[in-house]
């Protein structure tokens, strides 16, 4: 590990350790209290869907005339993690991104769709994101989410993207869906979707996306200080976002609890 990512790591692992002891892994009691945290987390994971893509066209070519762009190497780092991400296959075999593995596993549990796909068709009929917002009524942590990755998607350079991206997705993903995940099959067996797509982050982030992802973010970063400590600030923020996310849905659980 050099030394840029092992001081970026340091600045990120008091807000990373609230993140992965959050209380929110203990809130989920019910199969009430799973459908409420997903109708909030699917936002997270069409977000994600989102910036790999904006990743991917930065760093290749996605138009024509096709022209060689970039490096090789990110090239082929951000291809590689967008088929895996874009063009997985579920239990059964059935190739899906991972976007549509997780609207199957709202659907198993008995989670509600209807806001989630409101949203994505806003957005496809053309309107803009803070509106298709309004269209289907996301919860305000979700669109605070959601806002901060479409500011850096609009507003920073591909070092930064590529930071929120590795740091605050692929490299937190794992060890946050293995505190998720504990005996959620076991205490509830409709969710065999849901525990799936737990379980083949946990294997394919923690074990392939995650290194490709720091790869990708150090050859973008390079020596230039400058872009790490905006990477790192990047970062820190997008951690910040999660946390805040995580404690509006344990005030929804509570809420829950008390009716």
């Amino acid at each position: 590990m050099t030394a840029p990512v092992t001081a970026l790591r340091a600045q990120l692992a008091p807000i990373e350790t609230a993140i992965l002891h959050h209380d929110l892994y203990d809130s989920i009691t019910d199969i009430e209290g799973l459908r409420r945290f997903m109708e909030h987390h699917v936002y997270a994971v069409w977000d994600f869907m989102s910036l790999l893509k904006s990743l991917q066209r930065e760093l290749t070519c996605t138009s024509l005339p096709w022209l060689p762009t970039g490096d090789p190497v990110t090239r082929r780092l951000i291809n590689e993690i967008v088929l895996g991400e874009e063009s997985d296959e579920d239990a059964d075999g059935v190739v899906m991104s991972h976007f549509e593995l997780y609207l199957k596993a709202m659907e198993e549990a008995g989670a509600d769709t209807q806001p989630i796909r409101t949203f994505v068709q806003a957005l496809a009929d053309g309107q803009t994101l803070e509106d298709a917002f309004e269209t289907a009524d996301v919860p305000a942590a979700a669109r605070a989410f959601v806002s901060y990755t479409f500011h850096i998607i609009r507003h920073h350079g591909v070092h930064v993207q590529s930071a929120v991206f590795t740091f605050g997705r692929e490299d937190l993903i794992p060890g946050m869906f293995l505190a998720l995940v504990k005996d959620l099959r076991d205490r509830f067996p409709q969710i065999g979707t849901f525990c799936y797509y737990l379980e083949r982050h946990i294997e394919v982030d923690g074990d392939h996306h995650s290194h490709l992802a720091l790869r990708m973010s150090s050859l973008l970063c390079g020596d230039n200080e400058t872009k790490w400590q905006e990477a790192t600030d990047a970062a820190v923020q997008s951690l910040a976002m999660r946390k805040q996310l995580w404690d509006s849905v344990c005030e929804v659980l509570s809420s829950v609890v008390i009716r």
